[in-house]
């Protein structure tokens, strides 16, 4: 029997030597965080046994700046290539922090801008699994540019193929730019966390005592700054919401989503949906509850579900369509549009404009939240994101109007005149400037301070206001919605609505870009 090739032998050894990273003692201290390793993470990610590795044997080449000895470790702290999800090709990265704590130097870079540069020529998704202490502070300026390349690709490539970001450790400075460039964020309780300036710094700049969690953890990103759009309790949670976000998602911007064949009769009509909608109109309701009972099989992929929590955006299948809803949540400051609701619904429905993803929007908002501090903050330029944002998109867009539609809330809302293709109206959709209580205040201010009972009389002039204007048969008569329909029949005619509109085409204006009130 012939002798086996020595040098078949030597790279076996060597990529022994490329899978062990940063080495056992190292390994076992990531495991003891309760962390999982590079290869770890890839194998939970991707469909098994699809993962081809890049540049496995990449070292550190460039001088150290101030004479710092550094060891060669093969792949320089990332694992780079391709595998599957349910079938479909991605290219990853995954930042190996038993090599100089995941830091990014010159030749990371190269690695990470290798696989992006692949995914875009090849119309696959980009995913980076962040595990990052930062630059790596030997290579001095190098890591910086090498920081900067990612961000650029970042920037060129947002709009081509989806980019997600599964946080999974520490991304510390500039580098949390580059998660931030991307589509969507997810991150983990206690082991993930971003920001620009450490406790340390902060303590000694402006003497604010406060750790890594608190500063930049998920919950706060999740909840406060709305920077993250998922967050998980584990590793394999997070990884679970990157696979399954991907599912909603085409490949690319040329593609349209995923179309599964629908299990959930398209024709259901669900009589609950008739009697969800109180008659008082100031009372509450649920609309999540109102997306169950029209999405398939009543499941709904929210984004960013602990903040901004008056608005809702999110990821469902309507008839086997992935379609993107927007709405309001009325039981949360009754639907009304802030700031941060602004800011949510604009990015939701620009990413799905991006990838191809038909705009379902059901409405209920009394309006824009008003004061002062809204004001002095620049609610009308973050208002004015939203119009932007739904005049802009060119993809299917359907729009119904639940209950009430007043003043800027309505236009902005994917209105008739802002370029939707469909919009229905329930039976208890008000559709004017503003209230019938505030109306009369208005119009009839002297006949009521002059009436006998002020009282009374306002709640007589507005109901009156309100048979003859706040309806939707009023609005119908006029144009401004396309048909008034039961609520059960809601999910069979956003299907047919999505079936006609299959083929749109609306081409923009020739122009650069356009300049969004950011």
């Amino acid at each position: 029997m012939p002798q086996e090739d020595p040098r078949i032998l030597e790279l076996r050894a060597m990529r022994d030597r490329a899978r062990q990273g940063g080495g056992e003692d190292r390994i076992a201290t990531q495991h003891a965080k309760g962390k999982l390793t590079a290869r770890e993470r890839l194998n939970l990610l991707l469909d098994p046994g699809t993962f081809n590795e890049l540049e496995p044997y990449i070292t550190h080449q460039a001088d150290d700046e101030m004479g710092l000895a550094t060891d060669q470790y093969m792949g320089e702290g990332v694992v780079t290539g391709y595998g599957q999800v349910d079938g479909r090709t991605v290219y990853v990265y995954a930042q190996d922090f038993t090599v100089y704590g995941g830091t990014l130097s010159e030749m990371q870079s190269h690695k990470i801008c290798r696989v992006m540069d692949l995914a875009v020529r090849n119309g696959t998704p980009i995913i980076g699994l962040i595990d990052s202490g930062g630059a790596r502070i030997q290579e001095g300026v190098r890591s910086l540019g090498g920081y900067a390349e990612i961000f650029r690709r970042n920037a060129l490539y947002s709009g081509v193929v989806p980019q997600i970001s599964v946080m999974l450790g520490p991304c510390a400075g500039g580098a949390a730019y580059s998660p931030a460039l991307t589509d969507l964020i997810i991150m983990v309780r206690e082991h993930s966390f971003m920001f620009l300036t450490g406790p340390q710094v902060i303590k000694t700049v402006t003497g604010e005592d406060v750790d890594t969690e608190q500063l930049g953890g998920a919950e706060v990103h999740a909840s406060i700054s709305g920077t993250a759009h998922l967050m998980a309790d584990s590793e394999q949670e997070a990884l679970a919401l990157c696979r399954r976000a991907l599912s909603y998602l085409p490949s690319n911007n040329v593609e349209n989503p995923p179309y599964i064949p629908p299990t959930d009769d398209p024709l259901r009509m669900d009589e609950a949906l008739n009697a969800i909608v109180p008659l008082d109109p100031s009372e509450p309701y649920s609309m999540h509850e109102v997306i169950g009972h029209v999405v398939d099989h009543g499941e709904f992929f929210e984004l960013q579900p602990t903040w901004a929590l008056n608005a809702i955006v999110g990821l469902a299948r309507i008839g086997g369509h992935s379609v993107g809803i927007v709405a309001q949540e009325p039981s949360v400051m009754a639907g009304v549009i802030d700031i941060d609701a602004a800011d949510k619904i604009t990015r939701f429905v620009r990413m799905c404009d991006c990838f191809n993803v038909p705009l379902v929007t059901f409405v209920d908002s009394p309006g824009f939240l008003p004061g002062v501090d809204q004001e002095h903050r620049g609610i009308i330029r973050h208002g004015a994101k939203v119009l932007y944002a739904y005049s802009e998109a060119t993809v299917p867009k359907i729009s119904v109007i639940t209950r009430k539609a007043y003043g800027g809330a309505y236009v902005v809302m994917s209105s008739k005149y802002l370029g939707t293709d469909v919009n229905y109206a329930w039976p208890s959709a008000e559709i004017a400037v503003m209230g019938a209580e505030g109306a009369v205040n208005i119009m009839f201010r002297r006949e009521i301070n002059q009436a006998a009972d002020p009282e009374a009389e306002q709640r007589r002039l507005a109901e009156n206001y309100r048979l003859r204007f706040n309806n939707p048969y009023h609005a119908a008569s006029a144009g401004y919605v396309d048909d008034i329909i039961e609520p059960r029949e809601t999910r069979a005619k956003i299907i047919a609505s999505l079936a006609a509109l299959r083929d749109k085409y609306s081409p923009a204006p020739p122009r650069k870009h356009g300049n969004i009130p950011v």
